[in-house]
């Protein structure tokens, strides 16, 4: 088979590898969709490894056909034939993959392939965060940071859909319109508007926020905490403005303000099938009806990777950006 495989110069190039061997607990699926995260980004600087075990190559969602399943698998319901998703260590930038068959979702119904490719690392990761983690509740009013990456479009409809008020940030104005098909309330314009003032204003106005999700981190980050409601927790899940920030410890103590560190990644596998398990349960039916969807931004074939990663990286996206393995 081949796969996407990083060079020495960290360029991307679509080569041949091994196709990969399943364990009696495995599933092997042949991939039509990768979707691209940020986190494929780090791991081809070097600076986010994938778990041990895992495949070389890129990628921690897809989608496809499942063609081969371990015994234990296909005791547990795995279906050959069956179009799934699946939550990946690492390697899906690549025609077959090799995953748990418990790292595996159905598509939901009404969803494409493509969409599909683009539902687990994120709805897991936005599930993770906000009711795990987070706790939301409605009423909740919420901020997440970049409105206009693909996590956010997958958490502000998530938020909205079980009743939170959105707070949400942009640093380029023409994103706008993209952001406000999520159903974010506010949008914040950080070129324009400083976050802190307006965190300040909810906060005087008696609608603190409550949950924070932050993927900037830097130095402003610090000089939110201070205006956040009691007991508001703030999940930090990525530091792309800065890792070190100022922070005022008697503030955060005097509120009882929760600082949360948070990866998906890292996760014991169980706690991941777990986390799935409660997608399928709690959020399938609210994606089938059309309440929360994948933002899709752009579809390009897998042998244009570099040029996914570069919409990513230079901040031009709008949503998920999905790599077509095999369309099916």
């Amino acid at each position: 088979m081949k796969a996407v495989l990083t060079g020495k110069n960290r360029n991307l190039s679509w080569e041949e590898v091994p196709t990969p061997k399943i364990s009696e607990k495995e599933v092997l699926i042949k991939v039509a969709y990768a979707a691209v995260n940020r986190a494929d980004l780090l791991q081809r600087e070097g600076n986010y490894p994938p778990p041990p075990g895992c495949p070389e190559w890129l990628g921690l969602e897809v989608s496809g056909v499942i063609v081969a399943a371990g015994d234990l698998a296909k005791a547990a319901g795995a279906k050959i034939g069956a179009k799934v998703c699946a939550l990946l260590g690492g390697g899906g930038y690549a025609e077959y993959v090799a995953v748990r068959y418990d790292m595996t979702m159905p598509i939901p119904k009404g969803c494409s392939m493509a969409e599909g490719a683009a539902l687990p690392e994120a709805f897991a990761t936005a599930y993770l965060n906000l009711f795990i983690e987070g706790n939301l509740k409605p009423g909740d009013v919420f901020l997440m940071h970049a409105g206009a990456s693909g996590l956010a479009s997958v958490v502000i409809p998530m938020a909205k859909a079980f009743g939170a008020y959105v707070v949400t940030t942009i640093i380029d104005e023409e994103k706008r319109a993209a952001v406000e098909k999520t159903g974010a309330d506010r949008i914040v314009n950080t070129k324009t508007e400083d976050i802190v003032k307006v965190l300040t204003e909810l906060d005087e106005a008696g609608t603190p926020v409550k949950l924070a999700i932050d993927c900037l981190g830097g130095e402003v980050m610090g000089k939110c905490l201070p205006h956040l409601a009691y007991m508001a927790k703030w999940i930090m899940i990525a530091t792309l403005a800065g890792d070190f920030s100022s922070v005022d410890m008697r503030k955060l103590y005097v509120r009882n303000v929760r600082l949360i560190g948070s990866t998906l990644r890292s996760k014991p596998e169980d706690t991941k099938a777990e986390i799935l398990r409660l997608l399928v349960r709690d959020i399938w039916k609210k994606v089938s009806a059309g309440e929360i969807r994948p933002v899709i931004f752009r579809i390009l074939p897998i042998t244009k990777a570099e040029e996914a990663h570069a919409l990513l990286s230079e901040g031009k996206s709008a949503g998920k950006v999905v790599l077509e393995v095999e369309a099916m």
